[in-house]
């Protein structure tokens, strides 16, 4: 089958899909709207169309003029960018798709679900909305994006059946894929005696370094470990902040303690997972994280904040633990329960690596895919 996916950026969250549908025989388009710094093209190459002539001036005079000062004005594009139409139409046209699956309802993808419309091609939306979430507003942007968005939407986030919280009739929960990379009996743990904790994210003030920092800070007197923080720093805001955890180990003496590593290439990644024992998310605001899949995929307990989107990946007590977001004593008192008993930790990460090969594979990524296109052809 041919796979079209039309998406702001060929995110790493995407690899493991992209690998499987490669390997199973399928084609697959990925059109982006632009390219980070980091991405991963082992599988697939996207095409970068990029945004229309007029919109870029329009967001050029928004980023570098009007809100030049404030980190989350590159995001603004993701719903507001409009793509160059001809291109757009001619290379979907041209690629002859079997579905298409678009991610948000952004203007980009409106385009897109008209092109779809127009030449007759199932499609699919994924966004990162909760399953279970509060109605839709009812005004008109709302009520207009709703009819220009496809009917069907995928998400992996569960979100909580909470008072008011309902499911709509064709939305899905099809989770994040990540493929088995090390059982717990093909790996060591411990090295030189140390608990060794992994932290991997963007440098942004909402990912809570330096509350992790404080918490190891605190915890070493107690039990021997070694931190090791792995993030992207590419713009002048994400520098800045990595400047400011780089001091707060300098002014606290932790470089024996502490390791700081930026940009790491993802063919690297490896190597990280394998030297660690424990994968720590602390963030905020964090809608869907892909991570502690892959931490599970190396056979790694886990440690997220209960407000994660996919928090739910993480069973608490089983496969790691949740903590209360923002809440640095929770956070402390949930590693240090794993740090108190290194049995428990290899245990969980068994546990985890067992969940992953059940739950979040690619067959079932697949089938969960086909079986929402044969129902929305029905």
């Amino acid at each position: 089958m041919r796979f079209l996916y039309v998406a702001p950026r060929y995110h790493t969250n995407q690899m493991d899909i992209m690998k499987g549908l490669v390997e199973h025989g399928h084609e697959v388009c990925f059109i982006s709207h632009y390219a980070a710094a980091i991405e991963d093209y082992s599988y697939v190459t996207p095409i970068v169309l990029g945004y229309s002539p007029l919109y870029r001036l329009i967001d050029r005079l928004y980023v570098k003029v009007l809100h030049r000062k404030d980190p989350t004005a590159i995001v603004f594009k993701i719903q507001h960018g409009f793509p160059p139409v001809g291109k757009l139409y001619r290379t979907m046209r041209d690629f002859k798709p079997d579905v298409v699956i678009l991610r948000e309802r952004s203007v980009y993808s409106m385009a897109a679900y008209l092109i779809c419309q127009k030449r007759g091609y199932p499609c699919i939306l994924y966004n990162q909305n909760p399953l279970w979430s509060q109605p839709d507003k009812k005004d008109l942007l709302h009520r207009v994006a709703g009819r220009l968005s496809p009917k069907a939407r995928i998400t992996p986030v569960m979100g909580i059946q909470k008072p008011g919280a309902s499911r709509k009739e064709n939305d899905y929960f099809v989770p994040f894929v990540a493929e088995p990379r090390r059982a717990p009996q093909d790996r060591t743990y411990f090295a030189e005696d140390t608990v060794h904790i992994l932290c991997i994210g963007k440098y942004e003030i909402r990912k809570h370094h330096l509350m992790l920092l404080e918490t190891v800070r605190q915890l070493q007197y107690q039990y021997r470990l070694h931190l090791t923080l792995v993030g992207e720093a590419t713009n002048h805001f994400q520098k800045d902040y990595c400047a400011q955890v780089r001091d707060y180990v300098k002014e606290h003496h932790m470089e024996e303690l502490v390791t700081v590593k930026v940009n790491v290439p993802r063919k690297c990644m490896e190597q990280e997972y394998l030297a660690a024992d424990v994968y720590v998310l602390p963030s905020t605001l964090e809608m869907a994280s892909v991570s502690q899949l892959e931490a599970m995929s190396y056979s790694l307990p886990v440690i997220c904040s209960d407000t994660n989107g996919t928090a739910c990946y993480v069973e608490d007590g089983v496969t790691g633990y949740q903590f209360r977001d923002c809440d640095q004593e929770d956070l402390s008192a949930k590693l240090e329960q794993l740090l108190s008993d290194r049995n428990r930790m290899k245990q969980m990460g068994a546990a985890g690596y067992r969940a992953l090969v059940e739950n979040y594979n690619f067959d079932r990524y697949f089938t969960s895919i086909m079986q929402i296109v044969e129902k929305e052809k029905g």
